[in-house]
């Protein structure tokens, strides 16, 4: 009689456990990641219905971003080419992936992409974060992996099953691991530059040249620029090339034409936002430009006309921004103030701490 009770006793024991923890499970599950809106910056647009941000599903996403076994042969995880350090980019023109050649186009910041609404890449080619990601995973040239092989990986290790489980409420299946990355990319958000203390009121975080190049940057610049985003989100033509005739890699080299097919969009790249450019060189779509001098010294003197340059770029009947030597250096002073050192260091704390993925032992399986 008491082995018998006792069996009962474990047994509702063991059930009353389980509830508990599927409560828990649901109730993190459900627990909403606090991002905040920065002071000036627009209102956020709204997360895809079925991924909303919870704190466990960006926790998970940092643990992915930083796992090479999401690459075919476990040589590069996305924080390989997005590295914290430099703002979510790297210091090469063009970047190598798993098939050991240049990628066509230059790495762009991850900062703020959760304001994003004008699609991913340089051509807007990818309409959600979601979608990017199963494009640079899956791509023979960035991490060429197949998606059964990373799921098998995944799913090899305990922590994911249990993270996945934390998340979603839900196995490990390619729809989460993107919904996952995506949260965690959403989560990343840079807005505690000079220029910032600046603009909430203290008026001693500038240089006399540095407000001088504000006052530039506004007149010349803000037009594509725009907002505390620094970025309008669209497409243009900034005069880099005369002809967009090159095939090659898929017509990336043809602008926002590869998306549309419509003409006029020939040589048209998305404007990048300009929150820590210092530490993002080097510059443009294909990495062409070392530094903001060189960037600037190409809008002063440069600017190549083509049928669908840019008429922000045609000033008189000239081509280029008229800016002085003097005024060109102004503006680049102030752009070093856009530099967010705080998040910079919040970034690399965060991978410090053991960021699972990127310290894993596991390599390639």
């Amino acid at each position: 009689m008491y082995k018998r009770v006792r069996f009962w006793l474990v047994i509702g024991g063991l059930a009353v456990a389980l509830v508990l923890h599927r409560a828990w499970l649901c109730s993190h599950q459900r627990e909403p990641y606090p991002l905040l809106l920065p002071r000036g910056f627009p209102e956020l647009p709204p997360a895809p219905t079925d991924n909303r941000m919870t704190v466990a599903g960006v926790a998970l996403g940092k643990s992915l971003f930083n796992d090479k076994r999401l690459s075919a042969d476990g040589s590069l995880s996305c924080a390989s080419c997005h590295r914290p350090e430099r703002a979510f980019t790297d210091d090469k023109r063009n970047s190598i992936g798993v098939s050991g050649r240049p990628l066509a186009r230059n790495t762009p910041s991850l900062y703020n992409v959760a304001w994003n609404t004008a699609g991913f890449f340089w051509d807007g080619g990818s309409a959600s974060l979601e979608s990017q990601a199963y494009g640079s995973i899956t791509d023979r040239h960035e991490m060429g992996a197949s998606l059964h092989l990373v799921i098998a990986r995944l799913k090899a290790d305990p922590y994911y099953v249990r993270a996945f489980a934390r998340a979603f409420g839900d196995t490990i299946r390619s729809q989460r691991i993107v919904q996952a990355l995506a949260q965690y990319q959403r989560s990343l958000v840079s807005a505690g530059s000079r220029y910032d203390r600046y603009r909430s009121g203290h008026n001693d975080a500038f240089t006399a040249k540095e407000r001088d190049g504000l006052a530039m940057f506004n007149r010349y610049c803000r037009s594509c620029h725009a907002g505390e985003l620094f970025t309008d989100h669209s497409f243009h033509n900034n005069g880099l090339d005369v002809l967009f005739v090159d095939t090659a890699d898929e017509q990336l080299r043809q602008g926002r034409y590869r998306i549309s097919f419509d003409l006029t969009d020939l040589g048209r790249y998305k404007t990048p936002s300009l929150r820590n450019v210092a530490i993002t060189a080097p510059y443009m779509h294909d990495g062409r430009f070392s530094t903001l001098a060189e960037v600037l010294e190409h809008y002063r003197n440069g600017v190549r006309y083509s049928n669908t340059l840019s008429d922000r770029l045609v000033n008189g009947g000239k081509t280029g921004i008229p800016v002085t030597r003097e005024q060109a250096d102004a503006i680049q002073a102030f752009l070093l103030t856009l530099t967010d050192e705080k998040s910079q260091e919040k970034a690399l704390r965060s991978i410090k701490k053991g960021n699972r993925g990127q310290h894993a032992r596991y390599g390639a399986r």
